[in-house]
């Protein structure tokens, strides 16, 4: 009876009206007068007829109940919609976080199939072997030497570590190591072209590899971000700090305001690629146009630095409190105990024990074959129509912006779909896509020369037809992966513990992303 006393003396108007009755309340108390109950009935009395439960112990239970923040008020209207403020301190950041990581992964998904596919000696062909002989042994070593650091660098210093390698050398190669080749330095010419002499046709692609080290490490780096930075990096982090309902509402979101970033970093590319046409004669458009991509790159960069450090100073310390006692603001995650660090060896026997992490890397190794075998394909024909690397590298600008138009249409979608059917029937749709697209790219390149009379009467060759299903192909698959397929992936990761989170993902998305791609690439050699 005390706490309910308490409790209906909570709110202003309440307490204002005991105020003006006090004086009463006293004179009633010193008349004497006493109203007769039972002793039965005491428990079922109205409150007001129980004073013998007032005198003692009320300032104390009222002074209680006086610290007792009040609750906040209700919102109306458009502001009813918008997260709680706490909330809103975490989601920000990381939206911004996510938009400058897509910028960058923009420009270095088309920067690199640049520098491969128009290289001197090299074709779309070089790009398989680059998958299965490069990427997938460099994702091993950075996941064996990414497991390593975790064990002995805390996760800001290892986020900061990684981070800023990549940028150092995306920073160096477009103001130092590309104007050296363009001068006739680094590359062996020589040597690659006695190797081209002595050895069969089918050495093409790895003498071109060889031959072009520096471009064949751009792409290794340059592919490696959307899986350790994208992936490994900020998905980890916004596992951590979010729960599963807050990933439920935002997650979707978060694709939908980053791929913003496709739009922007596609018309960036594109605008950059066509400064050639207005440098004067005998400057290097590219080498221009590279300096200026690879500097927004670095830019970006430093936002990205700049919204996590804001997070990790701003917003989680606030929310762990100082004293080690929770914020008003609330507890951003519930943390979990910690476990001690599992060597190497011990790390890679209990991913392979987990059936959870086993599926898990089969949905991403199955996506990157099947997207690899339609890709590469789609490349050899876009460099037989675009052999020019500015000419080739603005239609790149211009498809990423198409993607980004396409995914946050998709992204729409997406949302309803979580909502209406769930996790499950999300995870479907992704490979559905691929199946029906890919089917028809392929039937398209088996008979394309079959409607050349009927396409010439408006315009088009079988070269540029292949050229834009092809791209219609990668546009609706990635627009399905950005908005279906990876908040789905990134979801099964929260229920696990933070081993699991930090190795598994580790082992998920930076060596199972690598064994997709070669498959794919030992399927077309094949």
């Amino acid at each position: 009876d005390l706490e309910r006393s308490a409790m209906a003396l909570r709110s202003p108007r309440a307490l204002a009206c005991a105020l003006l009755c006090l004086p009463a309340s006293i004179a009633w108390h010193g008349s004497g007068v006493r109203p007769r109950l039972p002793s039965t009935s005491l428990a079922s009395a109205p409150l007001a007829l129980r004073p013998a439960l007032h005198t003692r112990a009320a300032p104390a239970r009222l002074a209680a109940a006086a610290a007792v923040p009040e609750p906040e008020p209700q919102r109306s209207g458009w502001r009813a919609r918008l997260p709680p403020a706490n909330e809103l301190r975490k989601i920000v950041p990381l939206a911004i976080m996510f938009f400058c990581i897509l910028f960058n992964y923009t420009i270095l998904r088309d920067t690199k199939d640049v520098l491969v596919v128009t290289a001197p000696g090299s074709s779309a062909e070089a790009i398989p072997f680059l998958k299965t002989w490069v990427n997938l042994p460099g994702a091993v070593g950075f996941t064996v030497l990414y497991s390593a650091l975790a064990n002995r660098m805390a996760p800001q210093a290892l986020f900061y570590t990684v981070l800023s390698t990549f940028l150092a050398f995306f920073g160096a190669f477009g103001w130092l190591i590309y104007p050296l080749v363009s001068a006739g330095l680094l590359h062996p010419v020589a040597f690659a072209s006695k190797l081209a002499a002595a050895l069969p046709a089918g050495f093409a692609a790895p003498i071109a590899v060889c031959q072009n080290w520096t471009y064949s490490l751009f792409y290794l780096l340059a592919n490696m971000w959307g899986s350790v930075v994208v992936s490994l990096l900020f998905w980890g982090f916004a596992n951590e700090v979010t729960t599963v309902s807050e990933a439920k509402k935002y997650y979707p979101l978060f694709g939908m305001f980053a791929n913003v970033a496709l739009v922007f970093s596609g018309q960036f590319v594109r605008y950059v690629s066509k400064l050639h046409t207005s440098l004067p004669a005998g400057v290097d458009g590219w080498g221009v146009a590279l300096k200026l991509l690879m500097s927004a790159v670095v830019a970006s960069g430093g936002v990205i630095m700049a919204a996590f450090r804001y997070l990790n100073v701003a917003v989680l310390k606030e929310a762990d409190g100082s004293d080690g006692a929770p914020s008003p603001s609330g507890k951003l995650a519930p943390k979990k105990k910690k476990k001690p660090s599992m060597s190497i060896g011990e790390s890679a026997r209990h991913l392979a024990s987990s059936a959870y992490i086993r599926s898990l890397a089969t949905l991403v190794i199955c996506y990157g074959m099947a997207i690899n075998l339609v890709e590469v394909t789609w490349k050899s024909k876009l460099k037989q129509a675009f052999p020019d690397p500015s000419a080739y590298s603005a239609f790149m600008g211009s498809f990423s912006s198409a993607t980004g138009v396409a995914t946050l249409a998709m992204m729409l979608f997406g949302r309803f779909v979580f909502r209406k059917w769930g996790w499950g029937t999300a995870a479907m749709i992704t490979p559905a896509v691929l199946l029906g697209t890919g089917v028809a790219f392929f039937a398209l390149c088996l008979t394309g020369n079959t409607f050349a009379p009927l396409l010439s009467t408006v315009g088009l060759t079988p070269l540029m037809l292949a050229v834009f299903v092809g791209a219609a192909q990668n546009i609706v698959s990635k627009a399905a992966k950005y908005s279906l397929f990876d908040p789905c992936k990134e979801m099964a990761y929260i229920p696990l513990d933070a081993e699991e989170k930090t190795k598994g993902k580790a082992a998920v998305d930076v060596i199972g992303g690598a064994p997709g791609q070669a498959g794919g690439g030992a399927a077309r050699e094949l």
